[in-house]
């Protein structure tokens, strides 16, 4: 393919569908979205619901990942992400699946990830409608074979995977900290303002405590001086 002809092609950034089935479904993703691109800043790119292009001139050649980690790329948005620019695949692909998805997330598309050598691949199962458990990983082995991955644990993001009903908990290797979803986010700042509130309170209080110490021990040094005594001396 020439370079006109490469320049010619239209990659498009959207099809105008939904980012997914059910707000279930929507809350977990943008969930992930969140947690993986604090907990990961710029080491890697974060990607949900976004075209990931693997074949050069051929737009049709195209999924859209449910949530896509890259590592090894320059920080930075991206409309959609092609494959053969960038020149690194995936280190990992979650898709949060459904019974309407299954054979799509589970035939095609791990397939495709394994073709590819997206390093992990996991199906998460938010409604519990098809997967025992709720999740289901694939790591690549030497051979670039998918292999089950027995423990919820990814070594490609060194994070611990907690399935839920509705959520999937990501929790630090190294340290064991739970990442915050945004929900849990909002609440740890709201609580974090309440006691900064109920502290200035206690502050201001205080200052009030010492301002009517300082005016009773005033009011005592103006009455010994009307007696003729020197406050200042006493206890010299």
């Amino acid at each position: 393919m020439t370079t006109a002809e490469a320049k010619a092609v239209i990659y498009p950034d959207s099809d105008g569908e939904p980012l997914a089935e059910t707000q279930t479904h929507v809350w977990v993703i943008l969930s992930l979205l969140s947690m993986l691109s604090r907990y990961l800043g710029e080491r890697a790119v974060v990607f949900a619901d976004q075209f990931f292009y693997y074949i050069e001139g051929n737009p049709r050649a195209r999924v859209a990942p449910d949530v896509m980690v890259v590592f090894g790329i320059e920080p930075g948005m991206r409309r959609s992400y092609k494959l053969w620019e960038e020149g690194q695949a995936p280190g990992m692909i979650m898709e949060v699946t459904s019974e309407g998805t299954r054979e799509m997330d589970w035939g095609f598309k791990k397939r495709l990830y394994e073709q590819i050598g997206v390093r992990e691949y996991w199906l998460f199962d938010p409604l519990g409608e098809w997967i025992e458990g709720q999740l289901q990983g694939y790591r690549l082995d030497e051979d670039g074979v998918y292999r089950s991955i027995k423990n919820p644990v990814s070594e490609v993001l060194g994070l611990r995977l907690q399935p839920g009903m509705g959520r999937l908990d990501l929790y630090r290797l190294d340290n064991g900290e739970k990442l915050l979803t945004p929900d849990e986010l909002a609440q740890e700042l709201i609580q974090k303002e309440q006691v900064l509130e109920q502290t200035h309170q206690q502050l201001a209080q205080k200052e009030q405590e010492l301002l009517l110490e300082r005016q009773r021990a005033e009011r005592l040094a103006a009455y010994l001086r009307s007696q003729g005594i020197n406050p200042d001396e006493i206890g010299g």
